[in-house]
Protein backbone atom coordinates (compact mmCIF):
# COMPACT_ATOMS: atom_id res chain seq x y z
CA UNK A 1 0.00 0.00 0.00
CA UNK A 2 1.36 3.43 -0.97
CA UNK A 3 -0.98 5.57 1.09
CA UNK A 4 -1.46 5.95 4.81
CA UNK A 5 -3.49 8.21 7.10
CA UNK A 6 -1.54 11.41 7.81
CA UNK A 7 -2.01 14.12 10.43
CA UNK A 8 -0.51 17.47 9.39
CA UNK A 9 0.70 20.00 11.94
CA UNK A 10 3.21 22.84 12.24
CA UNK A 11 5.63 24.42 14.70
CA UNK A 12 7.37 27.77 14.42
CA UNK A 13 10.63 28.97 15.93
CA UNK A 14 10.03 32.71 16.34
CA UNK A 15 13.31 34.27 17.43
CA UNK A 16 14.93 37.62 18.05
CA UNK A 17 18.67 37.41 18.53
CA UNK A 18 19.40 34.64 21.03
CA UNK A 19 15.84 34.62 22.40
CA UNK A 20 13.20 32.08 21.37
CA UNK A 21 9.46 32.39 21.80
CA UNK A 22 8.25 29.35 23.77
CA UNK A 23 4.93 28.18 25.11
CA UNK A 24 4.70 26.59 28.56
CA UNK A 25 2.22 23.93 27.50
CA UNK A 26 -0.42 22.83 29.98
CA UNK A 27 -1.57 19.73 28.03
CA UNK A 28 -0.57 16.67 30.09
CA UNK A 29 0.31 14.68 26.95
CA UNK A 30 3.05 17.13 25.89
CA UNK A 31 3.84 19.33 28.88
CA UNK A 32 6.65 21.85 29.33
CA UNK A 33 8.18 24.63 27.29
CA UNK A 34 7.81 23.98 23.57
CA UNK A 35 7.55 25.78 20.26
CA UNK A 36 4.07 27.07 19.45
CA UNK A 37 2.14 25.51 16.60
CA UNK A 38 -0.96 23.58 15.66
CA UNK A 39 -2.87 21.67 13.03
CA UNK A 40 -3.20 22.28 9.32
CA UNK A 41 -6.93 22.52 8.63
CA UNK A 42 -8.44 20.54 5.69
CA UNK A 43 -7.80 22.41 2.44
CA UNK A 44 -5.59 25.01 4.15
CA UNK A 45 -2.20 26.07 2.82
CA UNK A 46 0.64 24.80 5.05
CA UNK A 47 2.25 28.27 5.15
CA UNK A 48 -1.06 29.99 5.93
CA UNK A 49 -1.68 27.43 8.68
CA UNK A 50 1.46 28.43 10.58
CA UNK A 51 0.66 32.14 10.15
CA UNK A 52 -2.84 31.48 11.55
CA UNK A 53 -1.62 29.31 14.41
CA UNK A 54 0.99 31.87 15.49
CA UNK A 55 -1.67 34.58 15.56
CA UNK A 56 -4.04 32.35 17.59
CA UNK A 57 -1.44 31.13 20.09
CA UNK A 58 0.89 34.13 20.41
CA UNK A 59 -1.03 37.18 19.18
CA UNK A 60 1.82 37.89 16.75
CA UNK A 61 1.57 38.39 13.00
CA UNK A 62 4.56 36.49 11.66
CA UNK A 63 6.07 37.41 8.31
CA UNK A 64 8.09 35.32 5.86
CA UNK A 65 7.98 32.00 7.72
CA UNK A 66 10.75 29.83 6.25
CA UNK A 67 10.14 26.10 5.97
CA UNK A 68 13.28 24.68 7.58
CA UNK A 69 12.40 21.02 7.92
CA UNK A 70 9.94 18.35 8.92
CA UNK A 71 9.47 16.30 12.06
CA UNK A 72 7.68 12.99 11.75
CA UNK A 73 6.82 9.73 13.44
CA UNK A 74 4.55 6.76 12.96
CA UNK A 75 1.27 6.88 14.85
CA UNK A 76 -1.64 4.45 15.15
CA UNK A 77 -1.61 3.10 11.62
CA UNK A 78 -0.44 6.34 10.03
CA UNK A 79 2.05 9.13 10.15
CA UNK A 80 2.23 12.39 12.10
CA UNK A 81 4.02 15.14 10.14
CA UNK A 82 5.07 18.49 11.59
CA UNK A 83 6.13 21.21 9.16
CA UNK A 84 8.90 23.20 10.86
CA UNK A 85 9.16 26.94 10.24
CA UNK A 86 11.34 29.72 11.58
CA UNK A 87 11.14 33.49 11.38
CA UNK A 88 12.60 36.62 12.91
CA UNK A 89 9.96 38.84 11.32
CA UNK A 90 6.85 39.57 13.33
CA UNK A 91 4.68 42.36 14.66
CA UNK A 92 1.94 42.75 17.24
CA UNK A 93 1.60 42.29 20.95
CA UNK A 94 2.48 38.98 22.60
CA UNK A 95 -0.41 37.19 24.32
CA UNK A 96 -0.86 33.74 25.83
CA UNK A 97 -3.63 31.26 25.02
CA UNK A 98 -5.47 28.43 26.75
CA UNK A 99 -2.70 26.13 25.51
CA UNK A 100 -0.05 27.83 27.65
CA UNK A 101 1.81 30.95 28.65
CA UNK A 102 4.10 32.50 26.03
CA UNK A 103 7.59 33.57 27.11
CA UNK A 104 10.78 34.84 25.48
CA UNK A 105 13.65 32.58 26.59
CA UNK A 106 17.38 33.01 25.99
CA UNK A 107 19.13 29.97 24.52
CA UNK A 108 21.35 29.50 27.57
CA UNK A 109 18.27 29.46 29.87
CA UNK A 110 16.76 26.35 28.21
CA UNK A 111 18.69 23.98 30.46
CA UNK A 112 17.04 25.56 33.53
CA UNK A 113 13.46 25.14 32.28
CA UNK A 114 11.14 22.12 32.17
CA UNK A 115 11.11 21.76 28.39
CA UNK A 116 9.56 19.04 26.26
CA UNK A 117 12.11 16.29 25.81
CA UNK A 118 13.27 17.06 22.27
CA UNK A 119 13.24 20.88 22.27
CA UNK A 120 16.97 21.65 22.14
CA UNK A 121 17.67 18.95 19.54
CA UNK A 122 14.75 20.22 17.47
CA UNK A 123 15.92 23.86 17.60
CA UNK A 124 19.47 22.82 16.66
CA UNK A 125 18.13 20.89 13.65
CA UNK A 126 15.89 23.76 12.56
CA UNK A 127 18.78 26.24 12.59
CA UNK A 128 21.27 23.90 10.87
CA UNK A 129 21.09 24.58 7.13
CA UNK A 130 22.53 21.08 6.47
CA UNK A 131 19.62 19.27 8.16
CA UNK A 132 15.96 19.10 7.20
CA UNK A 133 14.46 15.99 8.81
CA UNK A 134 13.81 15.11 12.44
CA UNK A 135 12.35 11.63 12.63
CA UNK A 136 11.39 9.43 15.52
CA UNK A 137 12.16 5.79 14.70
CA UNK A 138 10.92 2.93 16.85
CA UNK A 139 12.80 -0.31 17.12
CA UNK A 140 13.08 -1.55 20.72
CA UNK A 141 12.60 2.02 21.93
CA UNK A 142 12.11 5.42 20.30
CA UNK A 143 15.20 7.18 18.98
CA UNK A 144 15.73 10.35 16.98
CA UNK A 145 17.34 10.40 13.53
CA UNK A 146 18.42 13.70 11.97
CA UNK A 147 19.02 14.12 8.24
Amino acid sequence: MRTEPVELTNLCLVHRGDEYLLQNRVDKSWQGYALPGGHVEPGESVVLSVIREMKEETGLDIKSPRLCGIKQFQSDGGRYIVFLFETEEFSGELVSSDEGEMKWVKRDELKNLPTVSDLETLIDMMLDKNLSEFMYVREDDWRIELR
